[in-house]
């Protein structure tokens, strides 16, 4: 049987005598399997480029600073034919296809959508070698948004500094989103549509599933595969964990503010899916409701997802999330327990201390709060149904020398962002799995930039992990500060992929999570292990149920 990933072999160009001959050298040798990697000058742009094989066919990348990348590798086929409906793997091709740039994304609003469209299942690799025989941990990012937005192209998640730190393979993905990943139409439509609501899902699956299959040609151990993600990547990470088609296709798991505790019911998500309906002109009760909707223009489906959410918080958009349909997500992924397929994964689940101030914090106003006009605030930004002066009296009781803003930003914090990685982290933690413990973080070290009103935001871990502070978006600044958190916590990413535990020489002793004291690594300068930080917080949100948004 022919080898699905054969060696490498230079990029070169059969019109040139002396190329063609290099060629026709490197084929005897893969012949004898013996080909190893000659990269080779490309004679336009002077970039060298190597190629690499896959089952699909051979791709051609760059060699960026010791480091292989392979930008744009189609894992999917067009998804426009079957909008709606689980992905298709992609035709074979021949010759060799370029992977020197990034695939779009999907559609979405905002400027990741200026180069998205329904063609957007890509992924991009990162590798210190090619065919050298090296089984190396395989780190596979999978970018936040929500379920709405994003895409694995950011600078941020550029895989080159974590190849050299820690001689590992990287791999980010693009996946469908918002309707098109999420959208159910289970109710609605044939049993075609049964998977919709998990479509975007079932896209992650599928790149799991090219990883397994063709990462040991870029260097990589398709048996030691750490997926991390932030924000609506952590919560697909969490869908993920429940899921039977994920099963065996991942080994360790990070998750950062990004929690996924309940799935959409199918009442609600069809409901949801009658509004949208409504929204772009097509009655929900018609016969051919599906099929025109199958018809209609992309942008039209982008417009349907500006329709107003009958959540508990006014002026959302359309949720769309994963949706527990009894067809690819059996069951709530962290509810009423930690999924079992997934119980012996070692598990870092983490957040960040001021969440709120990255996306409640672009309102200035927010930041000049007194304490008449916090209640009114809050009220329209609290997820948890708890009387806001409640909520008022008893952080002034616990932080008694903070300002009104601050209350505000730490309130929501708590009972917006926060409490969906108590809910993991405790579940987990009862599952007590004697191989595959669960460790908590809070990142509590603050962004030094705008006069440091937006301390540690939602989202000032990704280049951190990533190792890339200096890399376009970042906002951690390039002091000796932020280069030692970016040490400490990628070094612990590192350490989770290469021994299922994240600790290094460069942290203090970080101990898993347990009911009992509830440990944390708190990432500052320096970090520290506490037991149950903020406790007072948690114990007084619970008296409250968790509800995650989208469930109802």
């Amino acid at each position: 049987m022919s080898n699905p990933n054969p060696p490498a072999v230079p990029d070169t160009t059969t019109a040139d005598p002396q190329r063609r001959r290099l060629l026709q050298a490197a084929g005897a040798l893969t012949g004898l399997g013996l080909a190893g990697v000659m990269p080779w000058a490309h004679a336009a742009s002077g970039a060298r480029t190597v190629v690499a094989g896959t089952r699909h066919g051979r791709v051609r990348g760059s060699v960026e600073q010791g480091v292989h990348a392979f930008r744009g590798i189609r894992y999917g086929a067009d998804t426009a034919p079957t909008r709606f409906q689980p992905p298709r793997a992609p035709q074979a091709w021949h010759g060799v296809a370029d992977a020197l740039a990034y695939g779009a994304s999907a559609p979405q609003r905002g400027k990741e959508g200026q180069e998205g469209g329904e063609d957007c299942l890509f992924l991009n690799v990162w590798t210190p070698g090619l065919g050298d025989g090296a089984r190396r941990p395989v780190l596979f990012y999978i970018h936040g948004g929500g379920f709405d937005t994003g895409s694995g192209s950011s600078p941020l998640y550029d895989g080159s500094r974590l190849c050299v730190r820690g001689d590992v393979v990287v791999v980010t993905v693009n996946h469908r989103l918002n309707a098109f990943g999420y959208l159910y139409l289970g109710q609605l439509g044939d049993a075609g549509y049964a998977a919709s609501g998990n479509a975007g899902q079932l896209d992650l699956v599928q790149a799991l599933q090219w990883v397994r299959d063709n990462i040991a040609g870029f260097g990589g151990d398709p048996d030691n595969v750490t997926v991390f993600g932030q924000s609506g990547g952590g919560a697909k990470i969490a869908t993920l964990m429940a899921m039977p088609a994920a099963r065996g296709l991942f080994h360790r798991a990070w998750t950062m503010s990004g929690q996924q505790v309940t799935a959409a019911g199918p009442r609600a998500a069809t409901q949801r899916a009658q509004r949208f309906l409504e929204t772009v002109g097509i009655d929900p009760a018609a016969a051919d409701a599906v099929a025109r909707l199958r018809a209609l223009p992309a942008e039209r489906i982008l417009d349907g997802t500006s329709a107003r959410d009958f959540s508990r918080i006014e002026d959302t958009r359309l949720y769309f999330g994963p949706v527990m349909d009894s067809e690819v997500l059996p069951r709530h992924p962290f509810w009423p327990d930690a999924p079992a397929q997934s119980a012996a994964i070692p598990m870092v689940i983490g957040n960040t201390r001021d969440e709120t101030r990255a996306f409640l914090g672009n309102d200035p106003q927010n930041f000049a709060l007194d304490w008449d006009t916090l209640p009114a605030r809050l009220e329209k930004n609290q997820f948890v149904d708890i009387r806001v002066d409640r909520v008022v009296d008893e952080y002034r009781r616990l932080y008694p020398q903070a300002t009104a803003s601050d209350v505000f930003f730490a309130a929501t914090t708590a009972g917006r962002s926060w409490r969906g990685a108590i809910e993991e982290l405790e579940a987990r933690a009862r599952q007590e799995h004697p191989l595959a413990p669960t460790w908590a973080y809070q990142l509590d070290w603050g962004s030094p930039l705008d006069g440091g009103r937006f301390r540690a935001f939602h989202t000032l871990d990704i280049p951190l992990v990533f190792d890339n502070i200096g890399q376009p978006g970042s906002r951690t600044g390039n002091g000796a500060d932020a280069q030692a958190m970016a040490d400490a916590m990628s070094g612990a990413l590192l350490a989770l992929a290469r021994h299922g535990d994240p600790n290094h020489a460069g942290l203090a002793r970080w101990e898993p999570y347990s009911m009992a004291r509830r440990q944390t690594m708190l990432f500052d300068v320096p970090a520290t292990l506490a037991d149950d930080p903020r406790g007072a917080e948690r114990r007084f949100w619970q008296q409250a149920p968790f509800v995650q948004r989208g469930t109802m």
